[in-house]
């Protein structure tokens, strides 16, 4: 990953952080973890978790609903001629760290 990659790929993920925070209904914690973006710039994968669990469906729908909004936010804040297109997926790789923690507290 080049360095221009991975400054806007920060970016995108505070910034998109800032907007769930300020737009989330509260009812659940979502929380961006980690954000891929591809080479040319274009297209930005967001990866979220979700607590409480059961409200993962919900939450990741409201994320891809907002979506046209989170890139008009990205666009005020983000210095770049084109935004990237978006996409959100919850992020099982922390779902498993837990897990393994889980399981590695209790040997």
């Amino acid at each position: 990953m080049t360095l221009r990659q991975d400054k806007v790929k920060e970016n995108i993920r505070n910034i998109v952080a800032q907007f769930l925070e300020a737009e989330s209904n509260r009812t659940s914690l979502i929380t961006v973890t980690n954000t891929n973006v591809s080479k040319d710039l274009k297209k930005a994968t967001i990866f979220i978790s979700v607590l409480p669990e059961s409200d993962e469906e919900s939450a990741l729908n409201f994320t891809k609903r907002r979506r046209g909004d989170i890139r008009a936010y990205l666009k005020k804040k983000l210095d770049m001629r084109t935004v990237p297109f978006l996409d959100f997926e919850l992020d099982y790789g922390e779902k498993n760290r837990q897990r393994i923690d889980e399981l590695s507290q209790d040997l």
